[in-house]
């Protein structure tokens, strides 16, 4: 997986939060009598900074951000009802998860907005194991939840688990802080950088120290809403075990052991630790015109752990397609472009572009015609031209995609269910559409924070 060239604007933010859990101590929302776990939309606050600094004001699931982790078995059922205590719709949306298209939960699409003072049931069962996690999907204030903390991670566990010493979530979410440390609220301008990096409201690097030889999996998770960032790993060798949740092909090692890392993107992560006491390993992230930070640092103290079987990958998903037949694929063309400059009637100067097209529409909602209709188990072909001088990153709901390479007919070794499509190029995704219904295409905005463009297709 090649680096992206990524700009110091699009990597930081203004303040950034990253949250690092240990999943074995991570407290799960119970279910209730019923059997469902529930999730309250609600105003709550979070110690970003350090005192005398005051709480931040935030938006969370039971005023959590990180909402509750939600953790099953394979082939539980999940059972999850959302209660929404906020002052605006909202509703539960699972990225990731190829889900039954009537809880996807895309407001608009597949469900009406849930409104304050309502609830919604959630019920599904997820027929992947993987690492996924949950978000709102209402618009026009998607952008605007998700910024103020409306999100959380859901894991299915495999029937047969690697061996691992440390399992840990990481949760990298995007806060925009003034001077009194509240959330700035334009959700609908280009942010700028900033420096504050905070973990679990602690100053980074986050330390942890482990025996010798230790296997740590990570489970890394971007909640940010229009931030690409570049992580890069010192002192350990890693192997990329899944994407999105899903298996790759083989475990590989990233390219200069660094992973570029968009708006929702998932990446399942092992390595193992020095085998000497006194060692040192980290996760970085990777400046652009400033020095690199380390966000985890990890030593080594004790007597070296029992050693291990070499880091193999995760079974594969026999519920994947194993080929694509792509010259008989239905095909669609996404095309991203600056919007153009208007001028107003009191001045000649052209006002700002404030968002980009999608296929020549603006951000506003749903459109009456699908982008394409295809018939289930059809192959479909995207390819999503980026007319823009910034990275852009497309996101399909309920299904995933391979990435074709640029020059033959061949894909990469792992699947996806997001992509991101460096300035001014073209990237091609193909996937068998195998779960019916009407079923979202989004484009985050890269630097803005406003909701995405959207545009959809069609199952029957």
């Amino acid at each position: 997986m090649p680096p992206l060239t990524i700009s110091r604007r699009r990597v930081l933010g203004s303040a950034m939060a990253i949250s690092v859990v240990n999943l074995a101590a991570r407290a799960e929302t119970p279910p209730g009598p019923d059997g469902f776990r529930v999730l309250e939309a609600r105003a709550g606050t979070l110690r970003l900074l350090p005192e005398p600094s005051a709480e931040t004001a935030i938006l969370g699931y039971n005023a959590q951000s990180p909402g509750p982790l939600l953790r099953y078995k394979a082939g539980e059922e999940v059972k999850v009802r959302l209660i929404n205590a906020l002052d605006q719709p909202t509703s539960l949306s699972w990225p990731g998860i190829r889900i039954a298209n009537a809880m996807d939960g895309v407001a608009g699409l597949t469900q009406k907005p849930v409104a304050p003072g309502e609830s919604f049931d959630y019920r599904f069962t997820p027929p992947d194991s993987g690492f996924f996690w949950y978000r709102p999907y209402a618009l026009p204030w998607l952008g605007e939840q998700l910024g103020r903390g409306l999100y959380g991670a859901l894991i299915v566990d495999e029937i047969h688990p690697p061996e691992t010493d440390k399992d840990m979530l990481v949760a990298l979410a995007d806060w925009r802080l003034d001077d009194k440390a509240q959330i700035v609220g334009n959700f609908d301008t280009p942010s700028e950088p900033g420096s504050l990096i905070t973990l679990n409201s602690q100053a980074v690097p986050v330390r942890e120290t482990l025996p010798p030889g230790s296997r740590v999996r990570l489970r890394i998770l971007s909640a940010m809403n229009a931030r690409i960032m570049l992580l890069a790993f010192e002192g350990a060798k890693p192997f990329v075990l899944a994407v999105d949740g899903q298996p790759c092909d083989t475990a590989f090692e990233p390219v200069r052991s660094s992973l570029p890392i968009g708006p929702g993107a998932r990446f399942d992560v092992m390595f193992d630790l020095p085998g000497e006491p006194g060692a040192e390993a980290s996760l970085i992230l990777r400046g652009d015109n400033e020095p690199d930070r380390a966000l985890l640092a990890f030593k080594t103290e004790g007597d070296l752990r029992a050693p291990l079987p070499p880091i193999a990958s995760l079974e594969l998903n026999p519920l994947l397609p194993t080929a694509i037949k792509l010259q008989a694929s239905k095909r669609g063309d996404i095309v991203i472009e600056a919007a153009k400059p208007t001028e107003t009637p009191a001045s000649t100067a052209p006002a700002p572009a404030s968002s980009w097209t999608l296929n020549g529409a603006a951000a506003d909602g749903f459109g009456a015609k699908p982008l394409l209709s295809v018939k289930r188990g059809g192959p479909v072909t995207l390819t999503i031209i980026n007319r823009t001088a910034f990275i852009q990153q497309i996101h399909v709901h309920g299904h995933h995609m391979r990435l074709l390479h640029d020059l033959d007919d061949g894909w990469e070794p792992y699947w996806r269910d997001s992509v991101l499509v460096p300035a001014g190029k073209t990237k091609h995704v193909a996937f068998v559409a195998d779960n019916p219904g009407k079923w979202a295409i989004e484009a985050v905005k890269i630097g803005l924070e406003a909701a995405p463009l959207v545009t959809w297709f069609e199952v029957s």
